[in-house]
């Protein structure tokens, strides 16, 4: 970076021999730029950027930036930090949207409080927001009660008799439902014909065989498809209205992971009419519809979307138990988790998608499912390449596939938040030795040198710097274990940052326009009131947005959109 502003600033000083001899829309100055241009991050640089048609066209030392350029406006920074837009590489934007629309479950604590929140939303709701029939909401997990067992359906069915109740666990692949639910789902039949096990799922009953409200993965999806999907003016509503909690958290990307192709052209309209200004990285569910209308219309791309990924599910999720593992859960000793596609159409779909030059993303969590991507990757790939395809999350990898990233350059995708959230109950989920090979965030890094952040959220909160707490110091927010969770697994502050900015971009296959402060680059970037990299580790999350600017244009502001 040295070198660079040595160039830039002899350029300038030649410029400013002619006074204000440059136009640009706006001038940023009397910042300290973290630009992450390269590997080596570490220095601040006090100067300025000069933004035209939201693009960077000159950085350098504030004054030469501000004697070159006459501008319609001049932005003072006071010494405040601008580093390149926070990026989120795995989200579910939309999914988090809705989510404010339905019953928060987030943070309960026994399910007596599930139920109470219930009961509260539909007296201030009366239902979801599309069908006054269902009561959805998101949020329960119960790891986090003094009994860890999952709850049934009784209480739900004395409640809501006549009314359908379906309610996920946090991480989306489980829910709760009553039995009315059950009954316009079909459940009740498809348990006397087919039992608990479904394929990719499982149907959890009663000691006498009936449904006991829970159901798992690919078992819960058939309530879920049930459900009516809400209007698109609601989509559109609360897609704007949540795109101001992204802006608050210094957020200018996020990857939306599973969108049905319906909804990734909503979001383009959005994007056209001026209503939606973040960047938008969709990658298109992997279900037979979004396949056929996604390989149709071929990868495309605008200035704020990028549509050429496809999201496929290999397994589900340790929280719940349906991770696909090797050996045997230790708190189950009967049961392993299931892998969720059929191995033909999955290799079909990737070699599809390979031909057409799409960009594929497969969730893989457990270790066996992360085993069964990497080799079928490899097959479809036959080595390295630049085509970027991705195992999102990689929570569980054993030792002996970590070459099969590297050897058809495959990227794992990681979400810290995760260890952090998950560390209270994980090893009573693993066993002592396999917690030891989950949640290996240094590992995964140096397989490519580079491993991009995001936080899954509404899974986990939105905030990147939550992110780069978890994946650095090791900790919860509430400063636990004092010692850290497994550090040597934490990235440096040098890689947390970098994985979500530039990193990032490179995970997304749009580095040439974002996740670094260069010239030529759009101008989207956050500023904040401290240096991250050399600030105390209780000081990390006390960190303050000032600004978040997209395309040049300020859409967050000390509090203000």
């Amino acid at each position: 970076m040295r070198a660079f502003f040595t160039c830039v600033f002899a350029i300038l000083f030649l410029l400013s021999c002619n006074y204000k001899s440059q136009t640009a829309d706006v001038v940023f100055h009397n910042a300290q730029i973290i630009d992450c241009d390269g590997m080596d991050t570490e220095m601040a640089v006090s100067g300025g950027i000069a933004v035209k048609d939201g693009r960077i066209i000159a950085i350098g030392p504030s004054q030469a930036i501000r004697n070159s350029f006459k501008a319609d406006e001049f932005i003072d920074l006071k010494q405040a930090f601008i580093y390149p837009g926070f990026i989120d590489a795995h989200s579910h934007f939309l999914g988090y949207a809705l989510n404010k629309t339905k019953v928060d479950l987030v943070g309960t604590t026994s399910y007596k409080e599930v139920l109470d929140r219930i009961v509260a939303f539909t007296g201030s709701n009366n239902a979801s927001s599309d069908s006054l029939d269902w009561i959805i909401g998101r949020g329960w997990d119960q790891n986090d009660w003094q009994y860890s067992s999952y709850p049934t359906r009784h209480e739900l069915d004395s409640l809501f008799p006549n009314c359908p109740v379906a309610v996920r666990r946090i991480d989306g692949h489980a829910l709760l439902a009553n039995k009315k639910a059950l009954e316009l789902a079909g459940i009740f039949d498809l348990v006397q014909i087919e039992g608990s096990y479904i394929e990719g799922g499982e149907i959890i009953l009663f000691p006498d065989g009936t449904p006991s409200g829970v159901l798992v993965d690919e078992a819960a999806n058939l309530v879920l498809d049930a459900i009516p999907d809400a209007n698109p003016k609601t989509k559109r509503h609360a897609l704007i209205e949540a795109q101001k909690d992204l802006f608050a958290a210094g957020l200018t990307s996020v990857t939306d992971a599973g969108l049905d192709v319906s909804d990734i052209k909503l979001i383009s309209d959005l994007h056209s009419s001026g209503d939606l200004k973040i960047r938008v990285i969709a990658m298109a569910s992997g279900t037979q519809p979004n396949l056929d209308s996604a390989f149709a219309k071929g990868p495309w791309r605008t200035d704020r979307l990028i549509a050429e990924s496809i999201k496929f599910y290999m397994d589900g999720a340790l929280g719940s138990r349906g991770a696909a593992l090797l050996a045997p859960y230790s708190d189950r000793p009967d049961f392993s988790g299931y892998l969720i596609q059929d191995s033909a159409s999955y290799r079909k779909a990737l070699s599809t998608a390979y031909d057409l030059g799409f960009q594929v993303c497969t969730h893989g969590i457990g270790d066996k499912a992360v085993r069964h991507i990497l080799n079928e990757y490899n097959a479809v790939l036959g080595g390295t390449n630049d085509k970027r395809w991705r195992i999102e999350h990689s929570q569980v990898v054993t030792t002996e596939d970590l070459p099969l990233y590297a050897s058809a350059s495959i990227i794992p995708s990681i979400q810290p938040t995760h260890a952090t959230s998950d560390m209270y109950w994980a090893c009573e989920r693993l066993g002592k030795g396999r917690i030891r090979r989950a949640y290996r965030y240094e590992d995964l890094k140096n397989i490519l040198g580079m491993v991009p952040l995001g936080t899954d959220f509404p899974i986990e909160s939105i905030e990147p710097l939550k992110t780069f707490y978890a994946a650095t110091i090791r900790k919860d927010s509430e400063g636990y274990p004092e010692n850290g969770y497994y550090m040597d697994q934490a990235l440096s502050r040098n890689s947390a940052l970098l994985g979500m900015t530039v990193w990032a971009s490179i995970a997304n296959r749009t580095e040439a326009e974002t996740g670094s402060i260069e010239v030529g680059k759009w101008a989207d970037f956050v500023v904040l009131d401290r240096n991250l990299l050399k600030v105390s580790e209780d000081q990390v999350l006390n960190s303050h947005i000032i600004k978040t600017v997209v395309a040049g244009s300020i859409v967050y502001s000390n509090g203000k959109y």
